[in-house]
């Protein structure tokens, strides 16, 4: 891309949110990064100068290339081994980004809806697109609009995190959930976590994991109890971290780098969401 040529500057001002947008609609970096590259080649061959907003023309573009995208996105998660998370948002990230109050709970709850649902909720409750520039989007009218995005709401419940605790509270616990499954401390553990808290992991069918949820504080703290005697010596903590908005850490286990966020209600840890899928981990660098 030409850096000095004024239809390349437009698109990239509008970059980072495109790609915002595109993560949050289909849980991938990859794809969403493909998608933005097909928006910048399809405003590349455009009029431009029929094109009086650009930044609704590109966000109708990528919305629309996501609904596509999701089609048969669903179709390979039907097949996909085991359980499937996000690719992990980990932090550092733009102000924007973290503005967006989506956390990784919030993003498993969007894997309930329908791709116009989803669409429906993410442009009007996240990105504040107006309503006729959502129903042009998703060819429906306005009304069916509405409804759409009301039923998400309805289905999602939430619209922000329940319970927000301060960064540093959140780096204890995680650090604390850590070293007690490292050394197999099951008071420790019985004490974090909630009496039904869950845990979802996503190895996609490259290295192991557990194929479904576990639930249950007994369950969980049997299994670390178990991890820790077979594995305890070769974990190792390489960071803190915020994962989709969640409070987390980056480790090594038994040579595999894996990514886990906690969601923490009432300063008791009631969600486990661990990625060890390598596909999904490319990008991730171990913290200084």
């Amino acid at each position: 891309m030409r850096r000095d040529d004024p239809a390349t500057d437009v698109f990239e001002a509008q970059r980072p949110r495109l790609l915002r947008l595109a993560y949050r609609m289909l849980g991938s970096h990859a794809e969403a990064e493909d998608v933005v590259q097909e928006a910048w080649l399809r405003w590349h061959r455009s009029d431009r100068a029929a094109v009086t907003e650009p930044a609704a023309w590109l966000t109708r573009i990528v919305s629309r290339l996501c609904l596509d995208a999701m089609k048969s996105a669903r179709a390979r998660r039907e097949t996909y081994p085991g359980i499937w998370l996000p690719e992990p948002l980990i932090e550092p990230a733009d102000d924007e980004t973290r503005a967006d109050n989506i956390t990784l709970t919030l993003m498993m709850a969007l894997e309930r809806l329908s791709p116009l649902e989803r669409a429906a909720f993410l442009l009007h409750d996240v990105f504040d697109q107006p309503l006729d520039d959502i129903a042009a989007t998703l060819k429906r009218s306005p009304a069916a609009t509405r409804q759409l995005a009301a039923r998400a709401r309805a289905h999602v419940r939430i619209d922000q995190p329940r319970y927000e605790i301060p960064r540093e509270d959140g780096e204890a616990l995680t650090r604390a959930f850590f070293e007690a499954c490292r050394v197999g401390d099951a008071d420790a553990l019985g004490s974090m976590l909630a009496t039904d808290a869950t845990l979802r992991s996503d190895g996609g069918g490259k290295v192991l994991t557990f194929p479904n949820a576990i639930q249950g504080v007994d369950r969980l703290v049997r299994l670390f109890l178990g991890l820790s005697r077979k594995l305890g010596a070769r974990m190792e903590f390489l960071g803190h971290a915020v994962i989709d908005g969640l409070p987390g850490f980056v480790s090594r286990i038994d040579g595999h780098m894996q990514t886990t966020a906690v969601e923490i209600v009432e300063g008791r840890i009631a969600a486990i969401y661990i990625t060890r899928n390598p596909d999904k981990l490319t990008s991730l660098t171990q913290p200084a």
